[in-house]
């Protein structure tokens, strides 16, 4: 017995590879595009805070890493 959503999504999903020629840098690229045509907020986590950024931001003191004697 076939399912007939999961059937239509592949479906959906191979009409649009197609029409890049199965080439996912264009697919990733058009993508791209349609999220910015959006206007959506976009979440990234391509960049970390170091600690002390962190700290600046807050403006809390850095707590001391040593151990004590």
């Amino acid at each position: 017995m076939r399912d007939t959503i999961i059937q239509e999504i592949r479906n959906t999903r191979d009409e649009y590879a197609r029409q890049f020629n199965y080439d996912l840098h264009q697919m990733c690229l058009d993508l791209r595009h349609e999220q910015e045509l959006s206007g959506a907020k976009v979440v990234t986590f391509s960049t970390k805070s170091t600690r002390s950024e962190l700290t600046e931001q807050t403006g809390q003191r850095e707590a001391s890493t040593t151990a004590l004697p």
